[in-house]
């Protein structure tokens, strides 16, 4: 089926299911709120996604893409990837032609990229609300949450575990910032709930609080399960087989490893025809090798075998080829972002899943910073730059990451949520309409004069630059009138007004109270367990 034409019955679709989940009291963020003023943030201001005009920068030539190829598929023909305590995987590779010797799967040249052909190059993940659905491939870009952190640093600048109150919070400030397109999956670890019944508070955390797209349980298969299972509360069971609600993440253990917890989720998410991230998780020098092009290699390989693994389930299921790719300090061992090459491999890595025709998936605002200050904002940049320079289209980790991982911070994902809107600015690339050329107002004003009172500059002005929401760019007296307060400071107070002016989007109270009873029951069948 023609390619658009597919993303355009899929939204058609999307229209009709979505109306059902969200009910009758209107929508919050639709077409003219994605055509409101660019610049800012603050609740309102909403593009569904971006789409780049800006060419995505690239650092390896066509020699140096066969070679690192060739070489990855050399580790997957003589070195292998091991699937573990999962025969039904290995009884699929054993079919498909691999060599399965005990848990190691070697595979025939060719045979992984011959299974991705039936993977989409992009895919629309629907959302409850039809105007928040995001396109994943492509030329666009997609900004989710951190995701995993079991501390937070809170709006009182304590380090603490997180909650499931701090977990509703950031699916609201997600739901709310304009710059977040998706509401992401664990945006934190809340401890109080036991670890069994967490993924149910959750994903109703992020269907109740939030219109946005959302990712899936991966802790187990029969969490994975039971969020399918409230997708099709949600949105309808034969919508929910048709069509891609859920895009979850399944994290390869490296070096060449799949576990069977990320085995057993991806089969019940690619059996639904939900998305899966397969992500090898690399601290270059620890779980691969210390160069770019041996860790490019290790990567391909890697996100080869799992996302061929995948089509294996079912054939079309949408997988998307992710890396997180960090360093380690070679005195310490401890993680370091920001770094030159993880950026180099972010760079390459794009460039192989262009190749093989899959949505991709890295970086993030990533930093080792115990708290946001310089060296988180320096570090978040550095990564987040070449994020979107690389053409990245999935984004995980895009605000609120701490600490290497760590910690979801309140100030630093309002920081970062601030930045993502200027990214998504540049991502616009240059204006080259009439208006943006500007004639009119350089004929107007002539030699020696100035813009500020043109007719162009005046009919601009509004929306001409990114106005950010926490910089101060005022004078020296006025920020010491106002109370010398530094960046994060304003961020805190930026989010506890979100979080004071909140509002609940509209959810069906039919599909709510059928979620809740779903809850309920679940959690009656199993007994309390924290660990």
């Amino acid at each position: 089926m023609n390619h658009d034409l597919r993303l355009e019955q899929d939204g058609q679709a999307a229209a009709s299911a979505g109306g059902r989940a969200r009910g009758s009291r209107g929508e919050r963020g639709g077409a003219a709120a994605r055509r409101a003023a660019r610049g800012g943030s603050g609740p309102g201001r909403q593009l569904t996604y971006i789409r780049r005009s800006l060419p995505p920068y690239e650092v390896l030539s066509e020699e140096g893409l066969a070679l690192i190829e060739a070489n990855a598929d050399t580790v997957l023909q003589e070195v292998g990837i091991e699937f573990r305590d999962d025969p039904e995987a290995l009884k699929l590779w054993k079919d498909a032609g691999a060599d399965v010797q005990g848990e190691r799967v070697r595979f025939p040249k060719g045979l992984c990229r011959e299974l991705l052909k039936t993977a989409p190059s992009r895919y629309v993940q629907h959302a409850r609300n039809p105007e928040r659905s995001v396109e994943i491939g492509g030329d666009t870009t997609v900004f989710a949450p951190v995701y995993g952190p079991p501390f937070v640093r809170d709006l009182d600048g304590v380090r603490r575990y997180a909650t499931i109150e701090d977990f509703r919070n950031f699916v609201k400030l997600a739901y709310m910032a304009p710059s977040i397109h998706h509401s992401g999956g664990t945006v934190c670890e809340p401890v109080d709930v036991p670890v069994n019944k967490r993924h149910l508070d959750m994903v109703y955390a992020h269907i109740r609080y939030s219109d946005k797209p959302f990712m899936g349980s991966v802790t187990a298969p029969e969490r994975a399960e039971d969020t399918v299972a409230m997708a099709k509360i949600l949105f309808g069971d034969d919508f929910v087989e048709n069509n891609t609600v859920i895009t979850s993440l399944i994290n390869a253990n490296s070096p060449m490893v799949f576990d069977e917890t990320m085995l057993g989720a991806a089969k019940v998410y690619a059996r639904h025809n939900q998305a899966c991230i397969i992500t090898p998780f690399i601290l270059a020098g620890a779980m691969s090798p210390v160069t770019v092009a041996g860790t490019l290699t290790q990567i391909l390989a890697e996100v080869l075998a799992g996302a061929a693994f995948t089509q294996l389930v079912r054939p079309g299921a949408p997988v998307i080829f992710g890396t997180f790719a960090s360093s380690i300090s070679m005195q310490s061992g401890a993680p370091t972002f920001g770094t030159p090459e993880p950026s180099l491999v972010s760079y390459g890595a794009a460039q192989l899943a262009r190749r093989l025709g899959l949505p991709f998936r890295t970086g993030g605002s990533l930093t080792a910073s115990k708290i946001a200050d310089a060296q988180a904002a320096y570090e978040s940049a550095n990564t987040l730059n070449s994020t979107m320079l690389a053409g990245t289209n999935f984004v995980l980790h895009a605000a609120g990451w701490l600490e290497g991982g760590l910690v979801s911070c309140y100030e630093k994902f309002m920081m970062d949520v601030d930045q993502l809107g200027m990214q998504q600015r540049l991502a616009e690339g240059v204006d080259l309409s009439e208006n943006g050329q500007a004639m009119d107002a350089i004929r107007e004003v002539g030699p020696g004069s100035h813009y500020l009172g043109c007719a162009h500059t005046q009919a601009n002005f509004q929306t001409a630059f990114y106005r950010s929401s926490i910089a101060d760019n005022n004078s020296y007296e006025q920020w010491a009138a106002e109370g010398e307060k530094a960046a994060h400071q304003r961020a805190n107070a930026l989010a506890r007004s979100w979080l004071e002016a909140y509002q609940a989007p509209p959810l069906d109270e039919g599909i709510d109270e059928a979620l809740r009873d779903f809850i309920a029951r679940r959690k009656a069948e199993m007994p309390d367990a924290f660990a």
